[in-house]
């Protein structure tokens, strides 16, 4: 279980108080979806739906880099 789980609604880190997902979180990530990049890409686009509910101010594309850019 990691402590760099996601703070909402305001989706900052509660380990390191970075934007989630931070640097920590994305290698975890990395390393528990290793066998499975789909459904990481999957995992972090429902979380990016969710987070565009909460942070209707931040631009598409910066919440998408956010989630989804560093994915490749």
């Amino acid at each position: 279980m990691t402590t760099h789980g996601p703070v909402l609604p305001i989706w900052s880190c509660g380990g390191c108080d970075a934007p989630w997902p931070c640097r920590t979180r994305q290698r975890e990530l990395r390393a528990e979806f290793d066998d499975a990049p789909i459904s990481l890409a999957l995992y972090l686009g429902a979380q990016l739906v969710r987070a565009s509910e909460d942070l209707t101010w931040v631009p598409a594309g910066a919440l998408h880099r956010r989630f989804l850019g560093w994915l490749r």
